[in-house]
């Protein structure tokens, strides 16, 4: 990826992101040992009449947005980055039948937790947090679809974008987003662009995400996507291995 110059956000936390990469090895240091194997299936969990667990989504105390039952017993995390190849692939797999087949079963809650391992990562989110929560997984979902057109088209951007750095702070975020083309991706999936200036202006949020992302780095988290299932990190991050682990810890 290119697009990692500290001067697009003149954060303080934002050179510890460096340290970060899409797809490198770490170990976070929790949950130690592989997810448990869960000696019978764990039952189906029904939601509320007329809903269904995908529609169930809050943001968690440490950031993140969770989709589905929140008693599940099985609680899957991602740690993941919205300009990571790899996020995108596992997205493509598995998105659907994980939403489907197990958080649609109510054993198993999903909260993604946008990690800032890149510049661009956080208006990225700033905008995915833009529109109501329960548009927020859905955005994701576009952004990962349309991801190398959308990297593509933020590339041509970039000389903008770093002139657009030394803009005051309520300012500076908006305009990156439009040098990039994002404030116009976004407004074609549901976020109009008043409302999209609105929460780009609000520069408390970008250092919100970005000490996150350092918080996150400082606790072991230094690969995406990187997942946890009851605190205990998944070894691997194809869907068939997060997949597997969900089975071994019951939801089969």
């Amino acid at each position: 990826m290119t697009f990692t110059p500290a001067r697009f956000l003149m954060l303080a936390a934002i050179p510890a992101l460096a340290l970060a990469g899409c797809n490198k090895s770490g170990d976070t240091g929790a949950g130690a040992g592989p997810v448990p194997t869960s000696a019978a299936a764990l039952p189906k969990v029904t939601a509320a009449a007329g809903k269904a667990w995908s529609d169930v989504v809050e943001v968690t105390p440490d950031g993140g947005y969770r989709m589905g039952n929140p008693d599940a017993p099985i609680k899957l995390v991602e740690y993941g980055s919205l300009s990571c190849p790899h996020c995108a692939h596992l997205a493509e797999e598995g998105f659907n039948p994980l939403v489907n087949d197990y958080v649609g079963s109510g054993r198993v809650s999903y909260e993604y937790r946008s990690f800032a391992i890149h510049a661009v990562d956080v208006p990225l989110t700033m905008l995915a947090q833009c529109a109501d929560k329960g548009a927020f997984f859905a955005l994701v979902d576009q952004l990962y679809a349309n991801q190398p057109a959308l990297l593509d088209r933020a590339q041509k951007g970039e000389a903008a974008a770093n002139a657009a750095a030394k803009l005051p702070d309520n300012q500076r975020f908006i305009a990156i987003s439009d040098a990039m083309g994002f404030t116009d991706f976004f407004a074609q999936r549901g976020v109009p662009k008043p409302q999209a200036e609105k929460c780009l202006a609000e520069n408390k949020t970008a250092t919100e995400i970005a000490t996150r992302a350092q918080t996150w780095g400082n606790k072991g988290v230094d690969s995406t996507p990187t997942l946890f299932i009851n605190n205990r990190k998944i070894e691997g991050a194809t869907w068939a291995e997060v997949k597997t682990a969900l089975q071994n810890a019951g939801a089969r």
